[in-house]
């Protein structure tokens, strides 16, 4: 019971000398996306049926909002054809790793059961994220950039490899983000 009283006191006593660790500066590389917005999809076609038919009209929402501790961004994104009916929905959790001095970020496609995670950096102006997304239908790397980003919009151009990273289609997904409101909610 001495002991249990005598560590109770000196933590009190030392409590107010520990320093707390403020997240890192760079937690709010990511801050451009929190809210809520509409999104135009264009994947990129080259098939005989999108040459005869069209490209398909795709659109969604992204909704975003900070880690409830501080350390990052989790967000969710919808995506549905032109009748509405829903083609994908992904939740993302995007956590600043100060060691690496990277985005690390881990992914869940609740549609269809993937799973992804990819790293990020701030370059410039622009964040640019490479990474890897796996389903029942294999791996496929990506390399994805948010460009263009203000605070009404920004674009996101995704670049894709299905061998590995020999050949890349690039450009093979942009999106288009229009803010609708500046917070979200999960």
């Amino acid at each position: 019971m001495r002991f249990v009283r005598s560590f109770l006191i000196a933590l009190l006593v030392l409590a107010p000398l520990v320093a707390i660790a403020a997240p890192a500066v760079e937690t709010a590389q990511f801050d451009f996306l929190i809210g809520q917005w509409q999104l135009e999809v264009h994947p990129k076609v080259s098939s005989l049926a999108a040459m005869i038919h069209g490209v398909p009209k795709l659109s969604g929402t992204w909704n975003a909002w900070r880690a409830p501790d501080g350390s990052g961004i989790e967000d969710e994104i919808r995506i549905v054809d032109a009748s509405g009916n829903p083609l994908s929905s992904n939740r993302s959790q995007r956590t600043w790793d100060a060691t690496g001095r990277k985005w690390k970020i881990i992914g869940h496609e609740l549609s269809h059961g993937g799973t992804g995670d990819a790293t990020g950096q701030l370059q410039g102006n622009e964040m640019h994220i490479e990474g890897r997304f796996t389903d029942a239908d294999g791996t496929i790397l990506t390399r994805t950039r948010f460009i263009d980003i203000g605070a009404d919009g920004f674009r996101m151009i995704q670049d894709r490899s299905a061998d590995n990273g020999r050949s890349w289609e690039e450009g093979s997904l942009t999106v288009d983000a229009r803010r609708q409101a500046a917070t979200a909610t999960p």
